[in-house]
């Protein structure tokens, strides 16, 4: 009898040693996968933003020129990993770029005059948190020719604006897309001169960004106010100004945010886009005092690069009341987005050519710890319930609170005490232009927005004033005059 017991046990094991190699083998091979074999693709209502409606995206070389107007293309590219190698040889990609780049700044200064009237005129008496800088005035969007005004565009229909293309709020592309990557504003490279890029500048006047540099405010220290005292932080000074302030370990994490590496174009090999090999950029280059200096980028969450979206440097200020970072992903922790800060346009391949950061997970723990720190600025028209006080403010102000809270419509995705409701949202902007829709976008906080300039997340709007006429021709609000002027006041209180 147990002779009989062994035998089927080890038949039993065998039979199951040989369904599960069978198994194994099949799932080796990999079948192909179904097809369906009259598959018509629909439009899924997306119409002109479809891609059979879409130019096909130009093949151009790391360097060369691409259009001011790429929302017009779609498609796919033939990669998706860059490569290490310049087109062409190190001293032959110099002499390029200084034969190109007078050409293409002039394109670039007149594609922009096209789009906007920088008039350089302020909003009186109104500053940015540090005091210096004034807020400018707009809207300074231009109108297309034949429209007298903005509450005249706001009588017609989506499908009329679309249609003579009307519309003044397309998007806006990096000037130069085939190598993009970060682009200083020229009041950063006065003083980072090694950041000064041999193929394209900023597109934006300098009145028009954020005030240099900006000030800090922590939540553990708002006794102090500035922390920085009128200072950038940088890694020579990080240790004075800190030293006495914060813990050992948000020390830590404050000297990585201000440490440059290597990155896909700031770095000492050939493959960069400054004359002189550099030690690269550090997170506070761009987001200067935990803040920003309105140096732009593209999106790393596509490909092709064309298709990349152009994204604005965004403020860490407020990010600890914050459930969701980056603007296309749901990043949805600070130390998650400190390990992937898109150094190398979201192609981790580059690092082995470059040098990679090299952050270990406590590391950039650390970082997000002290991100966690930074805190809104002041707003003294404020209660404990971010509500106006009524002493403080004025008539205009009290009506724009609320007009946010009722007709204008902001408060369904600007509350709480960031102003913001932490979801992405999809305004289908297509259906005023024909182009590529941009689909879901991360809503941004609006506390201390004043500080923020220029405004969405592609940097379209250069004032608040442009982005009150952008979301009321967008949600279809139909606000006077005198509505879209308080609405500016409130937004200057937040």
């Amino acid at each position: 009898m147990k002779r009989k017991i062994l035998y089927f046990s080890l038949t039993g094991a065998f039979l199951l040693l040989s369904f599960q190699i069978v198994n194994t083998k099949l799932h080796l091979l990999q079948s192909p996968g179904a097809v369906v074999d009259d598959y018509i693709e629909p439009d899924y209502g997306l119409g002109s933003g479809h891609i059979d409606s879409l130019i096909p995206f130009p093949e151009v070389k790391k360097g060369e020129r691409t259009p001011f107007d790429l929302w017009k293309y779609g498609g796919i590219g033939k990669s998706s990993f860059m490569d290490p190698k310049l087109p062409m040889e190190w001293e032959e990609w110099l002499k390029f770029h200084k034969n190109q780049k007078p050409k293409l700044m002039m394109d670039i200064d007149s594609y922009m005059n096209s789009r906007y009237n920088f008039s350089n005129e302020v909003i009186e008496g109104e500053f940015m948190s540090g005091g210096r800088k004034p807020i400018m005035k707009g809207p300074v969007s231009r109108l297309s020719k034949g429209v007298r005004s903005y509450e005249e565009l706001s009588k017609l229909s989506t499908m009329e604006i679309k249609e003579k293309d009307l519309f003044p709020f397309k998007p806006l592309a990096h000037p130069l897309a085939s190598t993009a990557h970060m682009v200083f504003p020229d009041s950063w490279n006065a003083v980072h001169p090694e950041h000064n890029r041999i193929d394209v500048g900023h597109d934006y006047p300098d009145e028009y960004l954020p005030e240099f540099p900006p000030p800090m405010f922590l939540t553990t220290h708002k006794e102090l106010g500035d922390v920085t005292n009128g200072r950038e932080v940088t890694l020579s000074n990080y240790y004075e100004i800190f030293n006495g302030l914060l813990t050992p370990e948000q020390m830590e994490g404050l000297k990585e945010l201000v440490r440059p590496t290597p990155t896909t174009w700031f770095n000492q090999t050939t493959h960069r886009v400054t004359e002189e090999a550099s030690a690269g950029v550090s997170c506070f280059s761009c987001h200067v005092n935990g803040h920003t200096n309105g140096a732009f980028e593209l999106a790393p969450d596509s490909r092709p690069h064309l298709a990349r979206l152009r994204v604005g440097t965004p403020s860490m200020r407020g990010n600890y009341n914050l459930m969701q970072l980056a603007s296309k992903r749901s990043v949805r922790s600070m130390d998650h987005f400190a390990e992937i800060e898109e150094y190398f346009d979201g192609d981790p391949g580059m690092m082995q050519h470059i040098g990679p950061r090299g952050h270990q997970k406590s590391v950039a723990n650390r970082m997000g710890d002290f991100n966690a720190m930074l805190n809104f600025p002041p707003a003294p028209k404020l209660d404990a319930m971010s509500n106006l006080i009524p002493e403080k403010a004025t008539e205009q102000e009290l009506f724009g609170e609320k007009l946010f809270r009722g007709k204008a419509k902001c408060a369904s995705c600007h509350y709480g005490p960031a102003f913001v409701d932490d979801y992405m949202h999809d305004l289908k902007i297509e259906r005023f232009y024909k182009g590529r829709p941009e689909g879901p976008i991360k809503t941004f906080p609006l506390r201390g927005i004043k500080d923020s300039p220029p405004y969405l997340h592609d940097d379209r709007l250069p004032t608040l004033d442009d982005t009150v006429e952008f979301f009321n021709l967008v949600l279809e609000l139909k606000l006077t005059k005198k509505e879209k002027k308080a609405l500016t006041a409130y937004m200057l209180c937040l």
